[in-house]
């Protein structure tokens, strides 16, 4: 409070301020300790409503882990849809041993169309997704987040893919987490004129500590692991995951729109008061798949006249979607409340607010936020 009376008064500024005094509150979450020690002695973590924020994981080990190859066998009926998502496990291995080996600098040739800085990683990644879309028979269309159009690669393909070839370029410099989104949509439908529930599988790559990835197969969302246990390769490290109904974990992103909507200061207040534990990076991919690790999570990004949308339907909400939804959470359009899946993409850069997670706190979000009335 002493440092927040120096500041304006603004509603960002307080938002700022509540989040400040929020985090500190919650220091011993944060530090993993027991208990802390005060003037009046040691007080337990249950005592100030923290016992509850630590969130560890209660995964054990198993005596063994299943190849990805061996569970997309079992798992994925259509062979073909198969054979190109093992083409695509392999391009996630090669943009993560690249992510290891490259130093984050600006390319040399600067090609984003939104004028976007565009690093040497980024368009590695999406150099090597062209070259999957070029080689691989299967698919008809591409299209990249990087210059969104789309782009006849077979005629006689099966699939049309759109990615996002390195989602968090502007925290990678930071060594935080980033990630690779691809979304897969049947050639009858095609991307544009569809939905995200046309989608015939999606998948998410989450290059941080470990290079990990989730895809939806036949019976639910399964994650996958890379070079874990000594092995070369992908194991199936978490299967039909499961996303709780409730939740205690929320990630507010664009918190600028918080001055142009007071309901959505008043959710994440309500988020706060209530003793949740923030989990925010600011990458759309570690924000959103520690959804499936916690099994549970709220991500909101309501947008308002000021603070536009960003996040675009067909590259980034609509795989994320599937993905949520397969796992029993749920999705909100943010404009009707309704699920993102329903959403018809009428352009392929269409751009969209969103929230998705647990279902219950989506749909607290769409009440806070006075939508589907």
């Amino acid at each position: 409070k002493r440092y927040a009376s120096c500041w304006p008064r603004s509603r960002s500024h307080h938002m700022t301020c509540c989040l400040l005094t929020y985090l500190f509150s919650c220091r011993t979450s944060i530090t993993g300790r027991p208990a802390v020690a005060t003037s009046r002695g040691t007080v337990s973590l249950a005592d100030v409503g923290a016992a509850s924020t630590a969130f560890y994981t209660d995964e054990v080990r198993k005596e063994s882990y299943p190849s990805m190859a061996d569970v997309l066998d079992a798992k994925v009926a259509d062979p073909d849809l198969r054979r190109l998502m093992l083409t695509l496990f392999g391009a996630f291995a090669t943009v993560s041993a690249a992510l290891r080996a490259e130093l984050v600098v600006k390319a040399e040739e600067q090609k984003s169309v939104f004028g976007d800085v565009q690093l040497g990683v980024d368009v590695l990644a999406d150099q090597l997704l062209w070259d999957v879309c070029r080689s691989e028979p299967l698919i008809k269309t591409g299209s990249s987040e990087e210059a969104p159009d789309v782009r006849e690669m077979h005629a006689g393909g099966r699939f049309c893919l759109c990615w996002d070839p390195l989602d968090g370029s502007a925290i990678v410099d930071n060594n935080w987490a980033v990630g690779t989104i691809i979304g897969i949509w049947p050639a009858a439908t095609g991307v544009i004129g569809a939905t995200g529930r046309d989608q015939v599988a999606s998948m998410v790559a989450n290059y941080g500590p470990r290079t990990t990835a989730f895809a939806t197969l036949d019976d639910g969302v399964y994650e996958f692991t890379y070079g874990a246990n000594g092995v070369d390769g992908w194991l199936c490290s978490r299967d039909r995951i499961q996303i709780s109904q409730e939740s205690k974990i929320f990630a507010p992103a664009n918190m600028r729109a918080a001055q142009d909507l007071p309901n959505y200061a008043k959710l994440i207040d309500y988020w706060m008061t209530n003793k949740y534990t923030l989990r925010y990076s600011g990458g759309l991919v570690p924000d959103i798949c520690q959804q499936f690790t916690k099994r549970q999570g709220v991500f909101a990004n309501p947008t308002s006249e000021s603070s536009p949308a960003k996040l675009r339907l067909a590259f980034e909400a609509a795989p994320f979607g599937l993905l949520v939804e397969k796992a029993g959470g749920k999705t909100s359009d943010g404009v009707s409340g309704a699920s993102i899946l329903d959403t018809k993409i009428t352009g392929i850069d269409q751009r969209t607010p969103l929230c998705i997670g647990s279902a219950s706190e989506v749909d607290r979000f769409n009440l806070v936020l006075g939508l589907g009335k």
